[in-house]
Order: structure tokens, then sequence, then C-alpha cells
């Protein structure tokens, strides 16, 4: 990786926009540039303004996101930033990732961009889109900041960036300054940008900024057109990212968990962002421990591989699939039992999920069936109601059965009770539904035979007008469905 100079904070800089040279103190490593370089650094550039860009495809839809929100806080100035770049090491950040309220209501997803609503006096809003501008050549910015450019790749200029979001553009270096110097009501969604909160110091109240954190979470509960195609194209390339998994099981066996996360990642990385989240990539006991994200155990013929694992898409939706799969193509008989009973109760759990339905009514339903299955082995004391009333199989079963989810995995998860666990099921509603059964290695009150197996099933499912739709349908589910598709991409 190529050094970087040191970043313009840390320079005798005059401040962007003054046309007067960067100039770099003497470190060891950097010379000071000379008069002759920034001149001839100034001059020869191509104008690369770009000509006929058009809107993003949700321009018409954030701007019907930003109307609602300015309905629901009339007079009062709402500020959403989409937060800044992350030290990782030294002088290395973090790939960025937009905050989401940022990314929802604006389709950008640039560091350090800020969505301000203003006040209008027809008690409406006037939604200004604070965002760096071009590199300035003329003071060397371009090529001796750390984020210049030169360094990091083009940005949109102001005017580019109002054909492309629909919003008036301007110089985000000047948004925290503005800010604290406005006056009114104002409410910012925190834990993004220290320096818009330092700015706002003393004008801010918690409970306040919270309300609008909720209000944007519940929002977000039913996904319009757009965000429905996005998630569907989400679970298309996780399907096919699954299937890259299944090709490569015997080179997975001879390496570790990391192959099969590296394998689905790059199916991630070529046709969407990045994954949603960390791949659970969980072979043998592995698959008992829910959120397995260090993915360096050993894959065995004969084991169970847990994967859980979502694309993310380019505008951040992401996909939530989860299958439990037969190393060697072949469940046990054991296995297959264990495997059967998750399915069916999430069978039942799909089946519960419609318009007008409790949102926990599918939780509900699969955790019966899991009930029913514990007690017909033998593993819990009936009847299965004094089992479902104490909760007795919440040793096994573990968690929830689902959520929400959009452009966090774990979508709207701000959403007030009453809305979201409490609530009703809508059309355009999406949900995951992932009944699973946990037998620990440790577990002494199993049978022997059941200890380090974990199965999960999970699955994308849309809230239609006349019941419901399953996104990641593609991926078989049926145990004997499984092993022949396996046999299929492995043959």
């Amino acid at each position: 990786m190529t050094e970087q100079p040191v970043p313009a904070q840390q320079s005798e800089t005059a401040p962007a926009g003054d046309h007067q040279p960067i100039k770099q103190r003497k470190n060891g490593l950097y010379p000071a540039v000379s008069d002759e370089l920034a001149a001839h650094m100034r001059g020869g550039w191509a104008d690369t303004e770009l000509r006929g860009l058009e809107p993003l495809p949700q321009a018409a839809e954030t701007a019907r996101r930003r109307a609602a929100l300015s309905r629901r806080f009339p007079g009062e100035r709402l500020v959403v930033p989409a937060g800044n770049l992350r030290t990782r090491s030294n002088d290395t950040e973090y790939p960025f990732r937009a905050g989401t309220e940022y990314a929802y209501l604006t389709g950008d997803q640039t560091e350090d961009g800020v969505l301000v609503l203003e006040p209008a006096a027809d008690g409406g809003h006037e939604a200004v889109l604070h965002v760096l501008p071009r590199s300035d050549r003329e003071n060397g910015e371009f090529w001796l900041d750390g984020q210049g450019e030169l360094w990091v790749g083009r940005r949109y200029s102001l005017s580019e960036n109002e054909r492309r979001l629909g919003l008036p553009c301007r110089d985000v270096r000047k948004a925290a300054g503005e800010l604290a110097e406005s006056a009114g009501p104002v409410r910012l969604v925190r834990g993004h940008d220290a320096g818009l909160e330092e700015a706002l110091a003393g004008r801010l109240d918690p409970a306040r900024d919270e309300e609008l954190r909720v209000f944007l979470s519940e929002l977000r509960l039913v996904k319009d057109a757009f965000e429905i195609g996005e998630l569907q194209k989400a679970v298309d390339s996780t399907v096919r990212g699954f299937e890259d998994v299944v090709k490569v099981l015997d080179r997975a066996e001879a390496t570790s968990e990391r192959y099969i996360e590296g394998t689905f990642f790059l199916r991630a990385r070529v046709e969407g962002n990045d994954v949603g989240y960390g791949s659970i990539c969980a072979a043998g006991p592995h698959a008992t421990t829910l959120h397995w994200v260090r993915n360096d155990g050993p894959v065995r013929s004969g084991e169970l591989l847990l994967l859980d694992a979502g694309v993310e898409t380019h505008t951040l939706y992401t996909a939530d699939v989860t299958r439990t799969l037969p190393v060697n193509g072949r469940f046990t008989d054991l296995q297959r039992k264990i495997y059967d009973a998750v399915y069916e109760a999430q069978e039942a759990g799909i089946a519960a999920v419609r318009p007008g339905a409790k949102y926990r009514d599918f939780h509900d339903a699969a955790q019966r069936v899991l009930a029913e299955r514990l007690v017909e082995w033998g593993l819990v004391e009936g009847p299965v109601e004094r089992v479902l009333e104490l909760g007795l199989q919440r040793r096994w079963t573990l968690h929830g059965t689902g959520h929400m989810l959009g452009m966090d995995v774990h979508d709207c998860a701000l959403a007030r009770t009453e809305t979201y666990v409490d609530g009703t099921l809508e059309p355009g509603m999406c949900l995951t539904v992932e009944p699973g059964l946990y037998f620990q290695a440790d577990d002494l009150t199993v049978p022997e035979e059941y200890r380090g197996i974990g199965v999960r099933i999970e699955d994308d499912i849309l809230v239609t007008e006349d019941g419901n739709r399953n996104l990641s349908a593609a991926l078989p589910r049926a145990s004997a469905e499984v092993e022949s598709w396996m046999a299929r991409l492995k043959g």
C-alpha cells in the first residue's frame, strides 16, 4: 500500500478554498513542497465535470421519505449525518458505510455528508445536503491531503450531486459552523458525527433526538417497491453465493471455515457492495454458537455446516439467509430427524406470516412445533402446553424466530415495542423466519449423539396483500431437496 501524505489537518495549510498551496511539514518522510512543484501541480488538468447525469433510481422514494419526516416534526431543524471515516490502524481506515438513516433519506453513501431539513415559513422544510465538493487543485488539497482525490478517487461535484440526488448541495465543511449559529429547535441523529454533536452541544436533548431515530426506524417498517426490488436482488445474489459454497466444500475440508467465508465474500463483492453482516460459517459443533463469526475451525465430512450469510446490494439492502448443509451431501439419520423438525417449525412459522396477523404469531407457531418434537424425543417432560408456558424449550431453541429486514440486517431495531414486536403485520413488511435447534457439545441433558449438532433454516419473507412471498425460495429447504441440490452442484 502506497504511503499517504500527512493529512491536511496535520499540515501547515490555509483553509480549503483560499487557493493557497498546502505545504507539508518535514517529518522525515516527506520533503517540504517547493513553490515550483506547487505551481506545477495546480495547472494542466482537464475539465471532468460529468454531463447528463440521471437521478438515482430511488430519488423519488427518498423525496417521499423526507416529506414524511418533515410532516412529523414541523418547525424543527432536523440533522441527519452520514458519519465519518474511522481509523482501523495508524493511517488506514475501515471501509466506510453510511449511516442507515442518512442513506435511506438521501441515497448518498459518502462520508462526512449531512442532511439538514431547514424549517420553512409554511411549516414544511427545505432539505439541503451538505457534502464534500471536488478536491481543490489550487490549494493542493487534491494531492497533498490524504483524503484528496489523487489518493482516494474522484468525488462528485456539488452540481453533479444535485442532479443525482435531487437535492440542493452545499459544502459540508461549513455545515457545523452554520448549524452552531442557527436558531430554533434542532434534533440530531446521534452516534455518527462527533463534530456535529459538539457544535450543537447545549442545544440537544437526548429524549428529543431519540424520538427522531425511533420515527426513522418505524418509517422503514413497510418497504416501498424500490426497496422490495433491492431486497430481491440481495437474496438472488445470496442464493448464488450459497451455490458457490456447495461447489467448493471439498476445498473447505482441506482448509477451514475461512474458505467458505472467502467464497461467499467473493460473490458479495462481485455482485453487491459487501456482505450485510459477518458471515456465520459454522461447521460441526460451531453450529451451536449463534454468532460464530471467527470462522477458523475445521470442516469435516459427516458433520453439518450452518451457513448464515447475506449479500448487501450497492444500495445497502441486505439479505439474511441460513441453510444447514451436510458437508458430504448426505444427512445421517439423526441429523435428518433434527433438520426435519426445524423445517416443520419453519413451515409453520411461514404459514403464520400474513397481513393482519400479530408479529409474534410466526414465532409462536414455530416454537410450538419444536416443543412438540422435544417432548416426543423425551428431551423435556410434557405436556407441550406446560413446556411452552414455562419456556423450557428455549434451552435448545435459544432465540426469537425472526426479525425485520432491510438496510440493516436487524432493521427497524429502534421501533417502539407496540409498533414492532407487539404490532400487526402489513403488506410490504419484510422479515426473516429462522427457527433452530442447538444441542451444545457439553449439554449433559441430551443423549451424547445429539451433542454438537446445530440446525437453523432461515428465509426472507415478504408480507403481501394476500399472504406472503418467500424471496429466498430458490434455495431448497426440505432435507431430500437439499441433498439432491447439493449432488447436482457437486457433480
